[in-house]
């Protein structure tokens, strides 16, 4: 079992425990939390000093920087190894975009946050492109395996990470038009019982 962060004979939460806590407490209803999206240490030092309470990763500024294509398949390993210097740089919380999971199984979304939490994140944005011809998203069932897998991580590892469960039905124009807004109101409902914790909706204007 993991041990709270001791100073002296006090005991208190670990560091990245506070730094999720301090993550989620930016989030309230009527003041919304702006999030600047780095993609290497210069720039999310440069977002920090400028005021940021907290920073995300863009998943696709990331790869560009490290030459590969957006939606190339950045992979688990690079993107922690990016969150790793980031972290490391900043006193802010960070979250980390891990685009799909860089996988379709659960168990490969687990080893996905489970890196980048190990790397020091304490949010993670999951998007629900599948990559797949034949069908845009994942079902939302198959999402929301993959979500519960997402917070299964964060609880093995005792932080309590901000899962941002981002939908792409209007980004991706998924479905009929007049019917866009009641399917992403029907994820949110299945993306929420799964563990998110907040739905980003890319593409609404």
């Amino acid at each position: 079992m993991t041990q709270p962060f001791m100073t002296g004979e006090s005991a208190g939460p670990r560091p990245q425990v506070r730094q999720a806590e301090i993550l989620a407490s930016l989030h309230r209803s009527g003041n919304p939390l702006l999030l600047p999206n780095a993609w290497d240490v210069a720039s999310a030092v440069t977002i920090a000093s400028a005021g940021a309470k907290a920073i995300a990763t863009t998943s696709a500024g990331v790869a560009w920087s490290l030459g590969v294509p957006d939606a190339a398949d950045l992979g688990a390993d690079r993107a922690a190894a990016v969150i790793e210097r980031i972290t490391a740089a900043v006193p802010v919380p960070v979250s980390a975009d891990i685009e799909a999971g860089y996988g379709h199984k659960p168990d490969v979304v687990m080893a996905t946050v489970t890196a980048v939490i190990q790397a020091g994140a304490v949010g993670v944005n999951l998007e629900d492109r599948s990559g797949r011809d034949e069908a845009v998203l994942f079902e939302p069932a198959e999402q929301a395996e993959r979500l519960a897998a997402a917070r299964a991580a964060a609880d093995r590892l005792a932080v309590p990470v901000w899962i941002n469960a981002r939908t792409d039905v209007f980004l991706a124009g998924v479905g009929p038009a007049q019917q866009r807004l009641q399917a992403t109101l029907e994820r949110a409902v299945v993306y929420k019982a799964a563990g998110a914790n907040s739905l980003f909706v890319p593409g609404l204007v």
